[in-house]
């Protein structure tokens, strides 16, 4: 007989007469004359409830269960007496597949999130992340789902690469000479002798390649890993993270931010129509406000700034931040979450950036002083998406290179797509990750991603 899931079981219109059930042991309890579990198999957030009489065949079995262990269970779907339950399975037979001993360490509740984390292989059968998993599986369909509605193809683009997207020079290294004893020319490790015969890393984004996809089939998004070798150990940052990156041709700023407010509202509106149970446990354990927050989302217009706009409104507020702003800075945090939560209190996309403190790739605009950059700024996290529309102008892009101290021959196959054919386009870049903190309420982006790497971390 085929196992029926949980899930399934809980939204039953029925009794059944014989069902199997399988799952991991979250609660057991015994009485003089019966003995019942709550059994999970992950595929919801609730248990259902297992109750075995002390003269069944199965009586004998369920006594050696204790919490962690793993069984299939058959029996009769029956309606359930107890409050909180529709129904609950009166076993009749007991499979034990592996008994968890007494040094299980998920046996009682309350544990930390830092505690949790340093067992990842377990942290899946508590319901934080249990819930956090499914919304991340259930985004992850959404991301698809949105894109290939609206013709976009899906472009797989290189994990390893030889080009630096953001000029930060903060990447991991992909290597196969010795490191103790590499081979020197001049003075330097000869990397002709490497694997690839040059440099090359690990990628911290797939745009670049992306773009090229984008001036032959039109509309184009990747979905992938990406790696940033940033020694930072803040909530929002982690060395191996995934990033939704969509190219759009023929399109310019104002088309971008379009189609990065319906992306953000087709997942949150999907969200809360197939993740509810788990989007509940979020709301009443980690983030009271969470249904509201994400609501606002899908019913509100998000608002739009330029950044002098934006610069000007934190300057006149009164709140104190720790860093001062001023025309030419980077925005903090704490100045992106004060215009998402506090003055627009809705997302807010910030647009025009100063070209001195954004990549060469970007389009510069008419007053020579800034590009056509956008952020997207929400409640509770900062920035999700950062974007613009790509400088399609060769001459353009060729100065840009050169006042970045790019050298040219490492970029001449981008170069190339201005020389043959290059038409207006622009795009932007979603951490995903972040998008799960955002729909979760989670707090650290370690909570969202199954096994975090971060600076001095990586024991899987």
């Amino acid at each position: 007989m085929k196992r029926t899931a949980v899930k399934d079981l809980l939204m039953a219109e029925a009794p059944k007469d014989e069902i199997i059930v399988k799952g991991w042991v979250r609660t057991k309890r015994d009485s003089k004359t019966f003995s019942f579990i709550e059994l999970n198999d992950g595929s919801t957030i609730n248990n259902i409830q297992v109750i075995v009489d002390d003269n069944s065949p199965a009586y004998e079995n369920i006594k050696k269960l204790s919490t962690g262990s793993s069984c299939a269970v058959k029996g009769k779907l029956v309606e359930s007496p107890g409050k909180g339950q529709k129904w609950e399975v009166h076993g009749t037979e007991i499979e034990i597949y592996g008994l968890a001993g007494s040094d299980y360490p998920l046996q009682k509740k309350g544990h930390s999130k830092e505690f949790l984390r340093e067992i990842a292989h377990l942290r899946p059968r508590t319901n934080l992340y249990s819930a956090a998993f499914r919304v991340r599986s259930r985004l992850a369909y959404s991301v698809h789902q949105f894109f290939q509605e609206r013709g976009f193809f899906y472009v797989n683009t290189p994990i390893i690469t030889a080009s630096d997207c953001e000029g930060a020079g903060e990447l991991f290294r992909v290597s196969t000479l010795n490191a103790e004893k590499p081979p020197i020319q001049e003075g330097k490790a000869d990397f002709s002798k490497d694997f690839f015969a040059k440099q090359t890393y690990l990628s911290v984004s797939g745009q670049l390649e992306g773009e090229t996809f984008a001036t032959a089939l039109s509309n184009i998004y990747t979905f992938g890993p990406t790696f940033r070798a940033e020694n930072s150990n803040t909530a929002r940052h982690a060395a191996e993270f995934w990033m939704i990156e969509p190219e759009i041709a023929f399109a310019d700023l104002d088309e971008n931010m379009d189609v990065a407010e319906a992306f953000v509202k087709h997942m949150v509106k999907d969200a809360l129509e197939n993740c509810k149970d788990d989007l509940s446990f979020f709301s009443k354990f980690v983030d009271k406000e969470l249904f509201s927050r994400l609501e606002n989302i899908v019913e509100n217009e998000f608002a739009r700034v330029s950044y002098r706009e934006a610069v000007e409104l934190l300057q006149k507020t009164d709140k104190k931040f720790e860093y001062s702003v001023d025309f030419g800075t980077d925005l903090q945090t704490e100045h992106e979450r004060w215009l998402a939560e506090e003055h627009f209190k809705k997302p807010v996309f910030v647009y025009n950036y100063p070209d001195s403190i954004k990549p060469f790739y970007m389009r510069k605009n008419e007053d020579g002083e800034t590009v056509a950059a956008v952020d997207l700024l929400v409640p509770g996290v900062g920035e999700l998406i950062g974007g613009s529309q790509r400088e399609e102008r060769m001459d353009v892009l060729l100065k840009n290179l050169e006042a970045h101290d790019i050298p040219l021959e490492e970029y001449q196959w981008y170069v190339d797509t201005r020389k043959y054919g290059s038409v207006p386009h622009s795009g932007f870049g979603l951490g995903f990750e972040r998008m799960i903190m955002f729909v979760t309420g989670l707090q650290n982006i370690r909570d969202v991603i199954p096994f975090p790497r971060t600076p001095g971390n990586c024991e899987y």
